[in-house]
């Protein structure tokens, strides 16, 4: 079943969140779809009622939401369409191609074999007689999984069928069923599993395998869908870092590969940090002010914009971003770290001199970043030292920590008179 406007679909279950590997299904099915000019459509499969719930079902909606994939046409409910299920397992049975068993209705599987072209896999073939015939309809009347998912597929006029290859084993009863209802078939593509670093399937024993963790996390919408595209999935060369509309104009099944892909943690916080450094303080803000609010910290928006400015280029996450602007702003916030205790351990007194003559010339300067760095290697020079034994108690003062923006930059950041607060609260305390 092909057609110029390709229809794809994404089917999840609302018995639990989304997960990852759920997402990048959706990604890849949403991605062919605006490659080709087709529709991606939604279906939430909740015919297990005992486990189905609304709230499954807002989690998965809000996280296809958060990662930008919208969905054309109305959303399907496939528990909704029972009776249409029912009145396609009763035809095959009036035409022979199933029968009653113990009040379950039994599809008769044809011998021979069962092969078709996998779009990502190649060749896959089955034989009929070790498949067996199976049920498609129960004795209380509710559908199995592959009798619905065929009715739905082809009500809905799905033409491309991608989904992850734990699936495989389903769809050659699922090509049978077309077959007996003579219709044609949609092209089938099985993407590789998601595996943690340890080489077994992606599980809670590796970390969050929830999308919307992720987000809580403070992992940027792009950065996950520019993450999760590259699961499975190579645009060829070595790029890495994606616009959305790179991705739709590069996206094909011939680059999905066939291997397992690895959820490498570090890998998506790397790339989260590519996609602070390249977002606007004005556009982070809005996630950043309730992390920085869950802080205790209240800062006006032209400070945390200014904090956002300068730290962001060395965070990872939004959290990241938030922890590191609060110490900016709120010397309560400042945590002394390891390396910076045993940097201040080798000469304590050089530490607290260091400070002390960097307060006698900052009192006297004026608060702008250019003239701050005039200052400390005058002041550097002067002293006949490297302008990092100025600028190193000062970071370490003003931020608890060893590395951060430039020193000029930082001061300015913190505030002429907060700044020099702390300085004399570290140079006492030394």
């Amino acid at each position: 079943m092909t057609s110029t406007a390709p229809r794809l679909r994404f089917a999840p279950s609302p018995t639990g969140y989304l997960h990852v590997g759920g997402a990048r299904t959706a990604l890849f099915n949403w991605l062919y779809a605006r490659h080709e000019g087709g529709k991606f459509l939604l279906r939430i499969e909740d015919t297990d009622k005992a486990r189905s719930t609304d709230e499954h079902t807002q989690v998965i909606l809000d996280g296809l939401t958060w990662l930008g994939l919208d969905w054309d046409e109305e959303l399907v409910f496939q528990g909704a369409r029972v009776k249409r299920h029912q009145e396609t397992a009763d035809r095959l049975l009036a035409e022979g191609k199933a029968y009653m068993d113990e009040g379950a209705i039994r599809f008769r599987l044809p011998p021979g074999e069962i092969a078709w072209e996998d779009a990502v896999h190649g060749r896959i073939s089955f034989q009929g007689a070790d498949i067996k015939d199976f049920i498609i309809l129960r004795s209380d009347r509710t559908p199995i999984y592959n009798l619905a998912v065929v009715v739905d597929d082809l009500d809905m006029r799905i033409t491309h069928v991608l989904r992850g290859d734990d699936h495989i084993s389903n769809t050659p009863k699922q090509i049978a069923l077309y077959q007996a209802l003579g219709a044609p078939l949609p092209v089938f593509g099985h993407v590789p599993m998601i595996n943690g670093p340890d080489g077994k399937k992606l599980s809670k024993r590796h970390g969050a395998t929830a999308v919307g963790d992720y987000q809580h996390m403070g992992i940027l919408p792009a950065a996950m869908r520019n993450f999760l595209a590259l699961l499975g999935w190579s645009p060829g060369g070595d790029r890495e870092i994606m616009t959305l509309d790179e991705m739709i104009r590069l996206f094909s099944f011939a680059g999905i590969q066939q291997k397992a892909a690895i959820f490498d943690m570090t890998k998506l916080e790397w790339m989260n940090g590519q996609y602070l450094s390249m977002t606007p303080a004005e556009d982070l803000y809005p996630l950043v002010a309730p992390q920085l609010a869950q802080l205790g910290v209240n800062g006006n928006r032209d400070a945390v914009l200014k904090a956002i400015a300068a730290v962001k280029t060395r965070s990872r996450t939004t959290l990241d971003v938030a922890r590191q602007v609060a110490a900016r702003l709120d010397a309560k916030h400042v945590v002394v770290d390891e390396k910076a205790k045993k940097e201040i351990a080798k000469d304590p007194a050089g530490y607290k001199a260091s400070l002390e003559a960097s307060l006698a010339v900052l009192k006297a300067t004026e608060w702008t970043p250019e003239a701050l760095e005039r200052t400390l290697r005058a002041l550097a020079e002067q002293k006949g030292v490297a302008a990092g034994k100025i600028f190193q108690p000062i970071r370490i003062a003003l931020t608890g920590g060893t590395v951060s923006e430039p020193v000029n930059e930082l001061l300015y950041v913190v505030g002429r008179d907060a700044a020099l607060r702390r300085l004399e609260a570290a140079a006492r305390e030394t």
